[in-house]
């Protein structure tokens, strides 16, 4: 009874309107489906499918989101399992930057040197510290002991303040209120978790690809921080000097290896990466010299150490798009 309760009040909290806490939003983008891109997208997801079959990979493990920029007053996509939701592992954290930057538009937070240190360290460096730092900024909570039932409450209600305001955009499927950690979560962050991590956070591909979609067309918040968002965000995967295929470098062991391979030089790529034991994502923008322009965003869950089925998929979808223009 007492769990039951508890998922009764992070319901509640999680659904309580935005406009009570003055957070403000912006408007976000629209995205109509496209017969094109949907077979495009179930393409690539069969063909990576039975590249990995053999490995046991199966549709259960996968998910993909593809938003086509190039007329960015008619955005059309196509999807597999988008709206499936998955621990996104640190791709969270560009949901954490969206949100600090309305804060601080709104005058909720002030920019301070430590607050810049932080945003930068979790999205360059995906360090778990500094999304915990920005998480107790943005939501007025900080970790520690165990709380009674009744401050549970109440600081429940604070910490789901980025769900807040990301319902109050239309977002739907996702749960974004947990703090990333290298090992575990102890005291009222396991408590926040509930029974079995119930309430861990959750995304779908198709809104990760949205989110991305809004930051890169300048719709996020002020396009003035937008472009610093994607200052952040920006991956040099063509650099030679300390090259690294480690699942931690986000420029060359995610969707940056399908720019290699296919050689696409003077391509553009902007992205975040999230990988755990369990699981291997990348939500990523694209613009090449041939005039594409994408966002893609690959979830692969049970697999973590298969590197090479993200970028399966993006030099699929490379290859069709190419065609096309």
């Amino acid at each position: 009874m007492k769990n039951f309760s508890f998922l009764l009040i992070l319901v509640f909290f999680s659904c309580v309107n935005s406009f009570a806490q003055n957070i403000g939003k912006y408007e976000g983008v629209k995205v109509e489906p496209s017969d094109n891109l949907q077979k495009l997208v179930d393409s690539a997801a069969s063909q990576t499918l039975a590249k990995f079959a053999d490995k046991g990979f199966k549709a259960e493990n996968l998910s993909i989101t593809l938003i086509d920029l190039q007329n960015p007053n008619q955005l059309k996509s196509g999807n597999f399992r988008g709206e499936e939701k998955v621990y996104p592992a640190s791709v969270c954290k560009l949901f954490y930057l969206v949100a600090i930057h309305q804060w601080m538009e709104n005058g909720k937070v002030k920019i301070t040197p430590e607050i810049q240190r932080a945003m930068k360290d979790m999205i360059v460096d995906s360090s778990n510290e500094a999304t915990q730092f920005i998480v107790d900024v943005v939501t007025d909570t900080s970790s520690g002991s165990e709380l009674s039932p009744k401050d549970l409450e109440k600081w429940a209600f604070k910490r789901n303040a980025v769900n807040r305001y990301f319902t109050s955009l239309d977002y739907q499927n996702i749960n974004v209120c947990q703090k990333t950690f290298c090992e575990d979560a102890y005291g009222r962050e396991q408590q926040f978790r509930g029974k079995d991590g119930i309430n861990r956070n959750k995304l779908t591909t198709n809104a990760t690809a949205r989110l991305m979609s809004e930051i890169v067309l300048g719709k996020a918040v002020t396009p003035d921080r937008t472009k610093q968002m994607l200052e952040l965000l920006k991956r040099d995967w063509e650099a030679k000097e300390g090259k690294s295929f480690d699942g931690d470098d986000q420029a060359h062991g995610f969707t940056g290896i399908a720019l290699n391979d296919l050689k696409l030089s003077g391509t553009k790529l902007w992205s975040k990466a999230g990988w755990t034991s369990t699981t291997r994502h990348d939500v990523a923008y694209i613009e090449t010299p041939s005039g594409l322009k994408f966002v893609l965003c690959v979830f692969t869950t049970n697999f973590a150490n298969e590197r090479n089925i993200i970028p399966t998929v993006a030099k699929i979808v490379l290859e069709e798009l190419g065609k096309t223009n």
